[in-house]
């Protein structure tokens, strides 16, 4: 049996990986130096090989069990795992994922003293938070227009209403005084996109609800867990604690996962929700074209870009200061 070492299992970089697993009613496990699952049939069981060195997140759902074996190669792989509800979602309101972090090595700790450098000032979080909201709206902007399925559907970017509902919220982030006005500014954008997007797939009486049983919310739930994956990985990898949000409040202890995931939620999950449960996708279907489309606009990449970003503009502000 080959064996391979932790500096083996990390040669893809984490921005690079191109996998991202939800799994549910089977068991995971560790077989002849390999991680794998375990699905149950009458007849017989079925392993499947999970390529751990090019894996971001796995999302352990309903009916799943993971083996100490199983977990220490994840960890030698710096494999995030995550306990969820069913779909990808928390199974009660208020519930989050939680993460379990390898902690077997070393974290750059660069990002986190630049983090540091800005947070626990109230008007350089808000720069922060503001920078984030842009970063986020060009790549809706750029997304949306590039992408040929999505013209394809009726999401065109140059509609004048939408360019109208991004402008504004341009002009609304920027004078914002604080997290509020700039959550509010968050939200009434992201509800203009929820009403473009059913219009756009003819579901006009949608209703934006976390615990709806259609398959629309169902989907925004399932991709913005997904997202969440995307994120918790950034920030682990950088070395940044999820407490340290910007925007989501200070009191939520994830609440930074959400900072990050709203970089690429509205402008890959949102609209795909929408044109899988038009087309009556499966949750897998739906699960595999979101992958995908994260791969194909590198989100992960922009992702890490973005913190880096903000975390060494913090640092040298602080120098910039000290001068």
């Amino acid at each position: 049996m080959e064996q391979f070492s932790p500096s083996d299992l990390k040669a893809i970089l984490h921005s690079k990986r191109a996998n991202l697993y939800y799994l549910e009613h089977c068991r995971v496990m560790q077989k002849d130096g390999r991680v794998l699952y375990l699905t149950e049939e009458k007849k017989e069981n079925q392993y499947w090989n999970i390529p751990i060195a090019n894996t971001t997140v796995i999302l352990l759902g309903t009916g799943t069990s993971i083996t100490q074996a199983a977990m220490r190669m994840l960890t030698q792989a710096g494999v995030l795992v995550g306990f969820c509800g069913g779909g990808s979602t928390p199974l009660y309101a208020g519930t989050e994922v939680e993460w379990l972090c390898p902690q077997g090595e070393y974290r750059p700790t660069q990002y986190l003293q630049g983090w540091m450098c800005f947070w626990f000032n109230d008007e350089k979080r808000l720069q922060a938070a503001k920078q984030f909201q842009f970063a986020r709206l060009g790549f809706l902007e750029n997304t949306w227009a590039k992408n040929r399925d999505l013209k394809a559907e009726g999401f065109c970017i140059e509609d004048d209403e939408l360019q109208a509902a991004i402008r504004h919220c341009y002009s609304r982030t920027d004078a914002a005084k604080n997290t509020s006005e700039l959550l509010l500014s968050e939200a009434q954008l992201t509800k203009q996109l929820y009403k473009y997007a059913a219009n756009a797939t003819q579901q006009e009486d949608f209703v934006r609800e976390h615990q709806s049983t259609d398959k629309a919310n169902d989907f925004l739930n399932h991709g913005n867990y997904l997202a969440y994956g995307l994120a918790a990985t950034t920030l682990w990898v950088l070395g940044i604690p999820h407490g340290f949000a910007v925007m989501h409040g200070k009191t939520r202890r994830g609440a930074l996962v959400f900072d990050v995931a709203d970089l690429i939620k509205d402008a890959i999950v949102l609209p795909w929700a929408f044109i899988c449960a038009k087309e009556k996708a499966t949750e897998q279907e739906f699960r595999q074209q979101v992958l995908q489309v994260f791969t194909d606009v590198k989100a992960l990449d922009f992702m890490f870009n973005q913190v880096k970003d903000v975390a060494l503009q913090g640092e040298k502000d602080m120098e910039g200061d000290e001068l």
